[in-house]
Formats: C-alpha cells, sequence, structure tokens
C-alpha cells in the first residue's frame, strides 16, 4: 500500500560534465538510484537522449530493468521516452514486459523528444515532434486496451490489426505521464487521455506562476475528451539541494550550477545567457531552484503548493552533480529525514504520542518512582540515595520517608 501524502523522487536526465569517465557516470546513476530506493523515495524517471555528450542514457529501458534487480520498493520510469523515436507498438510492447518483469514497478513517461540534435540526426524536423509524439499515444493507450485490434496509419506509422500478446501486469495499465515543458502540447496530451504529468517548466523562470493555468488547459481538454486529471498524478520538476545551513547549501551547488548552465545550456544547446548577476539567487529567490535547510526547502515547496492552486501529487529533484558526491548524497539524506515527513503526514503520529506524554507527564510517570521504591524494599534491599536521579518520572515527585 502507498504511503498518505505527496511522493517524492528524482527526474535523472542525468547530467555528466563532459571530461569524466562516461562508464563510472552511468555506475553513479545506479548507485544514486539504489540510494534513493534505501531512503524511501518512491520513484526515479531516467532520460532517453542520444546526443551533446552531457546526457548519456539511451536506453531508459535498459536502465529500468537493470534497477530492477537492484532495488525494492521504488517506482522506475522513463523520463522520458521520446515518442517520434519510436514504433509506438513496440514502445507499448516493451512496457508491457517492464510492467511484469518489476512486478508493476514500471512507468512509462512520454515527450516529443528534448534535443533537436537527437531528431535532426533521426531526419525528424522539430516541427512534427509535438503531432507525432500525440500520435504515437493515442495508439499507444488504443494497445493498452487490449479490447480489440488496432488500425492506424499516419504518415510515420502504421498499424495493421496490432494487438499486444500480454496484457499489462498492472490494471488497468502501468501508470504513464506526459512531459510539459512551456508549450500546451504535453498537458493536452495528458488531459486527452486522463494521464500524469511531469511538469519540467516549473523549474523554469516564470514556471512556478505558470503551473495553475498550464494544470487548467488540462483539465479543460480532459472535459472535452471525457476523461478526468488527477491532481495525485501531477509532478513538478524542479532543482533542490540540501544543507544544514542556506549559505552552506548555496556555496556547495555554486560552482555546479554555473558550469552545468553555461558550457551545456549556453555554449552547447544555446540557450540565451542570463541576465542576473547571480543566477542562482535569483532562482532560490524565484522558488523555481528550492536550496538551503529542510525549513527552508519545506517553505518552497509549499509556495509551490499555493501557486498550484489546489495542489500536485509529488515533486521531482531535478538529479543533478551541482554539489560533490558526498553533498549530493547527504542532500537527498537530509531531505528524506527532514522534509518528506512533513508532506507525508508520517510525523502526526509521533508528535501527538510525544505531546501526550508530555502533556500527561506527572499522571503518567510519576507512579513509576513509587514502583521502583517498593521493587527495592520489597526484595529487602536499601533504596539507593540516588534512585530517583536515575528515574523516569522523578523530576515531578518529591523524595521518599526514606529521603529517596
Amino acid at each position: 500500500m502507498a504511503h498518505r501524502g505527496m511522493k517524492f523522487g528524482i527526474f535523472l536526465a542525468p547530467f555528466h560534465r563532459v571530461g569524466e569517465n562516461p562508464t563510472l557516470a552511468i555506475d553513479r546513476d545506479m548507485e544514486l538510484i539504489e540510494w534513493l530506493d534505501h531512503l524511501g523515495y518512491d520513484e526515479v524517471w531516467v532520460g532517453e537522449h542520444h546526443s551533446a555528450g552531457w546526457e548519456l542514457i539511451a536506453s531508459p529501458e535498459i536502465m529500468i530493468a537493470a534497477a530492477a534487480e537492484r532495488t525494492r520498493h521504488i517506482m522506475l520510469g522513463s523520463g522520458v521516452t521520446s515518442l517520434p523515436y519510436h514504433h509506438p507498438f513496440l514502445v507499448a510492447q516493451r512496457f508491457v514486459q517492464l510492467d511484469h518483469m518489476t512486478r508493476g514497478r514500471a512507468m512509462l513517461g512520454c515527450g516529443p523528444g528534448a534535443l533537436v540534435s537527437d531528431a535532426y540526426m533521426m531526419g525528424i524536423e522539430p516541427v512534427t515532434q509535438r503531432r507525432r509524439m500525440d500520435e504515437a499515444l493515442d495508439a499507444i493507450m488504443a494497445l493498452l486496451r487490449c479490447d480489440g485490434p488496432v488500425s492506424m496509419k499516419t504518415d510515420w506509422f502504421e498499424l495493421r490489426e496490432a494487438r499486444l500478446h500480454l496484457a499489462p501486469y498492472t490494471d488497468p495499465h502501468f501508470p504513464i505521464a506526459v512531459a510539459s515543458v512551456m508549450t500546451p502540447a504535453g498537458i493536452t496530451s495528458a488531459g486527452k487521455h486522463g494521464l500524469g504529468v511531469l511538469s519540467l517548466g516549473a523549474g523554469l523562470p516564470g514556471g512556478p506562476e505558470a503551473i495553475a493555468e498550464h494544470w487548467r488547459i488540462g483539465e479543460e481538454t480532459a472535459a472535452t475528451h471525457g476523461t478526468t486529471m488527477d491532481r495525485a498524478k501531477w509532478r513538478l520538476v524542479v532543482n533542490v539541494h540540501v544543507a544544514e545551513d542556506d549559505e552552506l547549501a548555496l556555496r556547495q551547488v555554486h560552482a555546479g550550477e554555473r558550469h552545468e548552465t553555461v558550457t551545456y545550456f549556453e555554449e552547447t544547446l544555446g540557450r540565451p545567457p542570463g541576465r542576473a548577476d547571480d543566477p542562482l539567487r535569483e532562482g532560490v529567490a524565484a522558488g523555481t531552484t528550492l536550496v538551503g535547510t529542510p525549513d527552508t526547502v519545506s517553505k518552497g515547496i509549499d509556495r509551490l503548493v499555493d501557486l498550484s492552486r489546489g495542489g500536485f501529487g509529488g515533486l521531482l529533484f531535478r538529479a543533478n552533480e551541482w554539489a560533490n558526491r558526498e553533498e549530493t548524497l547527504k542532500s537527498y539524506e537530509l531531505f528524506a529525514r527532514y522534509v518528506m515527513p512533513r508532506f507525508q503526514g508520517s510525523l502526526d503520529a509521533v508528535a501527538g504520542s510525544n505531546q501526550w506524554a508530555r502533556s500527561n507527564r506527572k499522571t503518567i510517570f510519576g507512579p513509576n518512582v513509587e514502583a521502583i521504591r517498593k521493587a527495592f524494599t520489597d526484595a529487602g534491599r536499601p533504596v539507593p540515595k540516588d534512585f530517583a536521579a536515575r528515574t523516569t518520572g522523578a523530576a515531578d515527585v518529591g523524595p521518599g520517608p526514606d529521603g529517596a
């Protein structure tokens, strides 16, 4: 059974700087997934990219299969499968197989393809990618219903009386979510089929303020197609780093953030340079980047909940290596220990029990002093003079007739 409250996980593109051993970088990704499983995170979404040197994973399906053998509880999804790059029949078949192999821990994330350089090498025009994603998703959802043969023809794929020969392990099918960044394409595709949403745009400038409007578009689309949107299946993706002190957290990630932003996003992908003197602090102030103590990060999540105008189901770290390895792993641990419980209700019973014991301390623990004293006298032994200093309840009870 799932726990209460918000789900937490990572969106693992991944981001590994050029110049380091790529084999070891992928090994670290697997180790991170194991660490998150140990800490009680809910899910990992693994990316698909084929160029530009930083985002090294070409097949999220292979990563999911390997990670499933090394983890026990965590859900494992593609973050995302670039649907225009694949025949939809094969996508459906592969994820049904993963659904069985993982006993229901596989998830399918869908998108049009993030890197234009990937599409370029395959001869896919960028202007066609979002349409192709929507067409492929139509086909995948029809196949997963398993209610008869599916025939469909577009200008880039065809299905001829196609049917899955293996039904999904999960009823009615494994979780499916659609990536949404800036355009309405992702959220409308999700609304069309009543699917989950991965709001990557929440971590971009102006993103937090736009999430409520994006969700409204999804609900409007769902109403048009006779489906419903579930906020519990809505995840926001933002940068997160936790340390014991706000300034320490900022120092830990500053150099890594600058290197990734300038070297990869600006110099490689051609994004215009930021105009702020300190983009990291600007992102923290804007709420697109949550960096600081557990209290600071928790307040940032509260703000996102407010801006969503109704809440969302999950928050995903945009997994990066801004800090060094030790600081990064500790950040995930601090978040799991001190932030996750605040949004999952797991502290309520603990805090309630503590408050009950504190409020009724004299009544509950006071009699323990006499019980300990009596245990000595019943045994014919003298009561130690200092026993009260070592006995619960003694702080609220005066000394006995023997002065102890």
